[in-house]
């Protein structure tokens, strides 16, 4: 139990810590207005994919590559394309995804506390029925599935290394880009690529304290169960749950401290907004079995293909939807 709590705590001061937890940054980052989560986002995710890749190599974890998800429309992934394009488009209305909502929450961010009941409904409805009626809309599952390639250095016939390689290049040239528009964080107290570091670093804490990868949209599938289970069913296991109260306590713990990591931005997102952007991106984060930690942090890490098809799909869903938005 406390090394969960630990680990959560970890991401979730490195969320605070990076100013990526902020709706400002998120919205702004859609609008292609200002790269600060990209920054942030790119440099987590090649930290951890050269921390990832070290423990794999070296033999210390045998970690499982993220699965391939579909609701029976038209290909064995099309769940990581529907799912990815609604946890952009939750993210573009809430300003958050399922990570940072519990920052939010944690810091103090208005807009923090009803994204998190769109959240908590989305996961209860998934629990209920949704989850059950979508596997069987996907039935008889597609046999393509089962022989396709799940990892990327797989599909291209190379070496895992020389796939993390590539990756890791195409991360920091971007990042690099990035960097040279001289742009000015928002929020955070550190910079956009220290920040990063630091969620690569939770990504560490998370490997060697639960022996598992950083991802929270599970939390909210075992809210959902918990709160059904007051109907009179068994209580499920609430593992993820003390995660995501993790994520929360720590984010609390470091704006307490530093106050200064949460700035006063323009960007006021909508009640109305808050509520069913956060009930979009959870449903999306558990169509795609994953959300932006668990897809864009760790399974890129793990060269999971099904990882960066969800992580396309989300920028692109959350652009276009961005784009449509006056805020």
């Amino acid at each position: 139990m406390a090394t969960t709590l630990v680990s959560g705590a970890a991401f979730g001061a490195a969320l605070v810590a990076s100013g990526v937890h902020q709706p400002a940054a998120i919205i702004s980052q859609l609008k292609l207005d200002n790269f600060h989560m990209l920054e942030s986002f790119l440099t987590g995710a090649a930290t951890s994919g050269i921390i990832v890749s070290t423990l794999q190599i070296s033999k210390l974890t045998n970690l499982s590559p993220r699965r391939y998800t579909t609701i029976g429309l038209f290909a064995d992934f099309d769940g990581n394309i529907a799912g990815g394009l609604l946890i952009g488009a939750g993210m573009a209305l809430s300003g958050a995804c399922p990570g940072t909502v519990l920052a939010q929450v944690g810091a103090g961010i208005p807009s923090g506390l009803p994204a998190l009941s769109g959240a908590v409904v989305a996961g209860t409805m998934w629990s209920g029925f949704l989850k059950e009626w979508l596997q069987h809309q996907a039935s008889p599952p597609c046999s393509k599935a089962e022989g396709r390639s799940k990892t990327v250095d797989k599909l291209l016939g190379i070496r895992p290394v020389a796939a993390t390689a590539a990756l890791e290049t195409i991360f920091v040239t971007v990042v690099l880009g990035l960097l040279s528009l001289n742009q000015k964080p928002i929020g955070g107290l550190v910079s956009p690529v220290v920040g990063g570091l630091f969620i690569g670093a939770a990504q560490l804490v998370s490997i060697m304290l639960r022996k598992t990868t950083l991802g929270v949209s599970t939390a909210f599938e075992e809210s959902g169960q918990c709160l059904l289970s007051l109907r009179g069913s068994r209580t499920p296991k609430a593992q993820n749950i003390l995660f995501a109260v993790g994520v929360t306590l720590g984010a609390w713990l470091l704006s307490t401290v530093s106050p200064q990591a949460n700035p006063a931005t323009a960007v006021v997102v909508p009640t109305t907004h808050s509520v069913l952007g956060g009930f979009v991106v959870v449903i999306g984060a558990l169509i795609a079995d994953g959300c932006t930690s668990g897809h864009g942090i760790s399974g890129t890490s793990l060269l999971s293909v099904s990882s960066l098809i969800t992580t396309a799909a989300m920028l692109a869903g959350g652009i276009i939807v961005a784009g449509l938005m006056p805020l």
